[in-house]
């Protein structure tokens, strides 16, 4: 059996190294960028196995929803498009501007654009050291997918 490739989108990509040589030592391939963009050159090409989403926030305010809500939706059909049959997605979105229902439209939207099936596996929110303060529901901004694209 091939190994299986991954692809870790990631804002902060150089903090996450340790993890990267982690799955390289057990034998994953393992390809990183830490922008949107460049991700979705890389995937062009190839497919992968597992594809980690994790951009910085698309929407620090209001006024930037409807952009950031393209944005998501253009990174993850790109992600979902790029996914092997039975590949997992994990899609996350740190925009306090952008509820769990927004991202959660923005990927689903995302997926019948490029005309595939995904299966919510789960559901992540921020932890327990990130608590929201009932007078600033704002503070909910931790937000991610697990799918599997099939």
């Amino acid at each position: 059996m091939a190994e299986a490739k991954i692809l870790w989108v990631d804002d902060e990509i150089e903090l996450l190294k340790p993890h990267i040589l982690f799955l390289k030592g057990k034998g994953y391939e393992v390809e990183s960028c830490n922008n949107g963009f460049d991700a979705v050159e890389m995937a062009r090409s190839t497919h992968y196995d597992l594809i980690i989403l994790d951009p910085p926030a698309f929407a620090k305010h209001r006024d930037a929803v409807k952009n950031a809500l393209r944005g998501y939706q253009r990174l993850n059909a790109k992600g979902i498009q790029s996914i092997r049959p039975g590949g997992i997605l994990f899609t996350f979105s740190c925009s306090q501007a952008i509820d769990k229902d927004m991202f959660r439209l923005a990927v689903f939207s995302a997926a019948a654009q490029v005309g595939r099936k995904v299966r919510i596996l789960h559901q992540l929110h921020q932890p327990a050291d990130h608590p929201i303060n009932i007078y600033h529901p704002e503070g909910e901004y931790l937000k991610g997918l697990v799918l599997q694209v099939e």
